[in-house]
């Protein structure tokens, strides 16, 4: 790393270049999301779903096209069957949610006078720097806006075209990606790099699929404690709220936050009072900080630590980027691109940074181990 810094020397008109470039990246990323979406969505499932085909085709002899069919139809059929089991009471839950606002209201009448006191407050500010109340609206006449079942037919149709295209790129990844690989170290000139090609691809898979394997378990633990404490407390359709749960886990620090606060309103429209539609989410907090601050961490600490500056800006940027799936795809990609990182060479020292607490800490341990066996 100390080497790749010292010939690191750049000048302007490179590093301009270099920008450049990102910004070039960034903008098509941007621009063609409709297909790049669904593609690093495939890479990222592959990545999960590798070792557990290769170890059914090893087990039952069967061609391996065979097997990601089998694979593929078994994940779409559990996706579907959660939705149907969700679709239903997530329906009839927001049937009745018109009928149960005035209900909010009565709870949240205590904050009538803040709620006030802060708008007389917003409206003497903007006489005092000589704003016009209401002046920040646009004066333009409205667009003609597309009627909602056109948006709606055109939205589904996208979907359904973005999901298609998942399916069929993650079935051929699985299928043929071994020989893919293959090829690709073949091409590699000198067989340091062939070696390293193979490092890379070993390292990321593993890593990435311990990783998405271990969420994944840890979700569904927080789905089920969830799905219990809202039966325990009394909340309407326990499984929907678990399956909530569940799913904004997948999303660091925003998901959680957000699950809090969609039970504190569900729990408004469901209990009496405020103060007792406070115990969900204060149970859901607690859950969670059993779960992302305890146990998860204790099983990924030494193989997979991100810096959590770093994690925190990669959601943001990826959800801006792609919306809430760049914010799912976030960590796996900061994740993929540090792996990277370790075994170039120039980017060593980026690998490092994005390395959390955990990883330098091993880091030192290896360094030490190393220094003691050549005094030893």
């Amino acid at each position: 790393m100390h080497e790749a810094v010292r010939h690191a020397r750049l000048g302007v008109n490179q590093v301009c270049l270099i920008i450049l470039t990102v910004l070039a990246v960034f903008y098509t990323l941007r621009f063609a999301a409709s297909i790049v979406l669904p593609l690093v969505m495939a890479v990222v499932t592959n990545l999960m779903l590798g070792t557990p085909m290769r170890l059914i085709a090893h087990w039952t002899r069967l061609p391996k096209p065979i097997v990601a069919f089998l694979l593929i139809a078994s994940m779409f059929g559990g996706l579907t069957a959660i939705g149907m089991a969700v679709s239903v009471p997530a329906a009839g839950w927001l049937s009745q949610l018109p009928e149960e606002i005035t209900l909010v209201q009565s709870h949240l009448a205590l904050l009538h006078d803040p709620i006030h006191f802060l708008q007389n407050t917003s409206l003497r500010v903007q006489k005092l720097l000589g704003m016009a109340p209401g002046s920040h609206a646009p004066s333009a006449v409205a667009p003609d806006f597309m009627p909602l079942g056109s948006s709606l037919l055109l939205g589904t149709q996208a979907f359904m075209g973005q999901l298609f295209t998942f399916f069929i790129m993650l079935f051929f990844l699985l299928a043929q990606g071994d020989s893919l690989l293959r090829r690709f170290v073949e091409i590699m000139p000198t067989f340091n790099d062939k070696r390293r090609a193979v490092q890379i691809a070993t390292h990321i898979e593993r890593n990435i699929s311990i990783y998405l394997a271990t969420i994944t378990m840890m979700n569904m633990f927080v789905g089920i404690a969830n799905t219990i404490q809202c039966w325990a407390v009394g909340m309407p359709n326990p499984l929907l709220w678990g399956v909530v749960a569940f799913a904004l886990n997948y999303i660091p620090i925003i998901g959680p936050f957000s699950g809090m606060v969609i039970y504190f309103c569900v729990a408004l429209l469901t209990f009496p009072t405020a103060f007792h539609a406070l115990l969900p989410p204060a149970i859901y907090l607690c859950i969670h900080l059993l779960e992302g601050e305890t146990i998860t961490p204790m099983l990924l600490a030494r193989r997979f630590t991100l810096n959590p500056v770093l994690v925190m800006a990669s959601l943001l940027f990826w959800d801006w980027m792609w919306g809430i799936t760049g914010a799912f795809l976030s960590v796996p990609m900061l994740a993929v691109f540090k792996i990277i990182c370790d075994h170039v060479d120039y980017l060593t020292p980026i690998g490092h940074m994005i390395g959390g607490p955990g990883a330098m800490h091993a880091e030192h341990e290896n360094v030490h181990e190393k220094v003691s066996d050549k005094a030893a």
